[in-house]
């Protein structure tokens, strides 16, 4: 009996290089690998997932509700010079949960863009900080410019009703501290095309809208101390001749492809 033990066991061990008894990596379907992968994605920038999400229920709300009671939604919500004065933090947190002009996909891309980036490279927490930062700090200085001129004469006293919200100051201020991530001289040219997008918008709206975007952006560069520390640099040429790199690697492969 031992001596058959012994032979059964020698025949059930694996040979060597063979693959039974070791568990098999199933990559599975390609709908599959493509949920893991944009979970992946997702997960490394929770907060503005989060701020996305909420977002698109808000902008289905607005959407499906008739034109009066969405006004009366947005009005409650913004943060104009009189709510500012009787329920400042509550205007200040639920403007920011609103768009307002251009669609939900509109924003996605530009959180992407800016917002996803800022938030791997600063982490949850700094990222939040300064969008919070540039939000408060541009409803305050633009609303200061607009009671300004209520008080010179220059704006219509029912001004401090006007209708304020959204969330494109905050935007413009990661915009802003992004220049950080970018490496010299690059973050020269950024930060320059950066500030002329917004002193234009001055130039071309001249309302406290524009003057809050241009704030919120001057405010996201003042971050600078809140980026000192983090690691990680954005090098656009790198970049670019990475590309060119794998491109020209596709057509050498592609020429090749023939003579196999």
């Amino acid at each position: 009996m031992g001596a058959v033990e012994e032979e059964r066991t020698v025949e059930e061990a694996p040979m060597p290089g063979s693959t039974t008894g070791v568990p098999q990596a199933h990559p599975g379907p390609w709908w599959a690998r493509a949920a893991r992968a944009a979970w992946r994605y997702v997960r490394r920038a929770p907060g503005t997932y989060v701020w996305l999400a909420i977002l698109l229920v808000t902008t289905q709300v607005i959407r499906h509700v008739d034109p009066v009671t969405a006004d009366r939604i947005l009005q409650r919500r913004s943060t104009n010079l009189h709510h500012l004065q009787v329920s400042p933090v509550r205007v200040l947190l639920t403007s920011a949960l609103w768009i307002a002009g251009g669609g939900w996909l509109s924003y996605f891309a530009l959180y992407n863009l800016f917002h996803v980036p800022a938030e791997r490279w600063l982490g949850t927490l700094r990222w939040l900080s300064v969008a919070v930062l540039a939000h408060v700090g541009a409803t305050y200085l633009s609303e200061g410019v607009l009671g300004w001129a209520i008080h010179r004469g220059l704006a219509a006293p029912k001004a401090v009703y006007t209708l304020d919200y959204g969330v494109s100051y905050a935007l413009a201020g990661v915009v802003g501290v992004l220049s950080y991530l970018i490496v010299r001289p690059w973050r020269y040219l950024y930060v320059g095309g950066v500030l002329a997008v917004y002193v234009y918008g001055v130039h071309q709206s001249r309302d406290y809208t524009s003057i809050g975007h241009l704030s919120a952006a001057l405010i996201g560069l003042a971050c600078y101390p809140i980026t000192r520390d983090r690691p990680g640099a954005f090098d656009p040429a790198a970049v670019v001749r990475e590309s060119w790199r794998r491109v020209r690697g596709w057509r050498v492969r592609g020429r090749r492809q023939p003579g196999r």
